[in-house]
């Protein structure tokens, strides 16, 4: 990517603070901002970001070599690591994280539970594509946590609102939230951009060729990715732009726990792979893999449950705020990590 973006992908951290600026400003100084944004919603799914997450996630699917996919199987220590930092760890760790640091803002802390029981499917995608690493593994991941998320999102949800907050003194939530519900926005941000990607894909290249597919397709599509997430990020920060001048001090007791667990989760899974012997590409893939959330489905879950006022849907709407700049970040530390031990 930073050789198709040159300019434009050496000074991202920069565009992306810009981004983050415009939508908060446009949130705080433009009157009904949020509400002009949210009457383009169906459901729980709000179509400016659907486009934005779909538009965000084609390009990098479309250089993905499908057939190469059941490689990923060779690997079986590094799925190993992978399923158990991120289905055990991670959730369990956000919910410490949760406890610890907003146990006197219960609505918080739940927002931030259901935020720790969704890992990422989606941004994964273009975090993994900016720091260079391993688009079949990513794919493969992110494919086979989808189905897990489908079948066991409500049995973690059962599992930590109801059973492990009353432990800690808490007392418990039932979060009643369907099957089908899940597998709809699971399909929405991961199903449209997937197959959208594998019918271009196929199809150019039987009609027009290699050649042209990598030539001229690629370079053409690429930069998509950058505009379509600077757009997401704008939508983002100007849905809670009030909110997050008004109440600068809420932003920031939620997103302390999630900057530790960024850090946490993504240096962990760095250095388990590291140890059994994953390479660069490998190594990043199972990194954003395991510290990215599906903030997708926790912000619909949370506003179809609590409503779009409660605080857990800010609490939700907060987490892909802070989750933006942190993995950016990250990425910038992967190149250094990469300097330093992939030599």
């Amino acid at each position: 990517m930073k050789k198709r973006l040159g300019f434009l992908d050496r000074f991202l951290t920069l565009w992306i603070f810009i981004a983050m600026l415009v939508g908060v400003s446009i949130g705080y100084f433009i009157p009904n901002t949020s509400d002009f944004i949210n009457s383009f919603t169906s459901g729980t799914t709000n179509i400016p970001l659907a486009i934005g997450l779909i538009l965000m996630m084609y390009p990098p699917l479309t250089k993905i070599d499908f057939s190469k996919m059941p490689q990923m199987f060779e690997k079986p220590k590094l799925l190993t690591a992978s399923f158990f930092i991120t289905w055990i760890v991670g959730p369990f760790l956000m919910f410490s994280l949760a406890v610890l640091f907003l146990r006197d803002f219960p609505e918080y802390m739940t927002g931030l539970i259901i935020i720790g029981i969704a890992p990422c499917i989606a941004m994964v995608i273009v975090w993994n594509e900016l720091a260079e690493g391993n688009r079949v593994l990513t794919a493969g991941l992110i494919g086979i946590n989808s189905l897990i998320q489908v079948f066991f999102f409500s049995l973690y949800a059962y599992f930590y609102l109801e059973v492990m907050l009353p432990l800690f003194g808490i007392k418990g939530l039932a979060l009643n939230i369907t099957i089908s519900e899940i597998a709809q926005t699971v399909g929405i941000y991961l199903g449209i951009p997937f197959a959208l990607a594998v019918v271009s894909r196929y199809t150019i290249k039987k009609i027009l060729g290699d050649k042209w597919f990598n030539q001229k397709f690629i370079p053409f599509v690429s930069p998509i990715t950058l505009i379509a997430l600077l757009f997401t990020i704008v939508v983002m920060f100007s849905l809670k732009g009030e909110m997050i001048v008004d109440l600068p001090l809420d932003v920031l007791r939620i997103a302390l726990p999630l900057v530790i667990f960024f850090a946490i989760m993504f240096t962990l899974m760095f250095i388990v792979s590291k140890k059994i012997g994953a390479n660069y590409k490998d190594a990043v893939a199972l990194s954003f893999t395991a510290s990215g959330n599906n903030f997708e489905l926790a912000i619909a879950v949370s506003i179809g449950v609590f409503g779009i006022n409660s605080g857990q849907a800010f609490a939700a709407v907060i987490g892909p705020l802070v989750e933006v700049p942190a993995l950016i970040a990250l990425v910038n530390v992967a190149f250094w990590w990469k300097r330093k031990y992939f030599r």
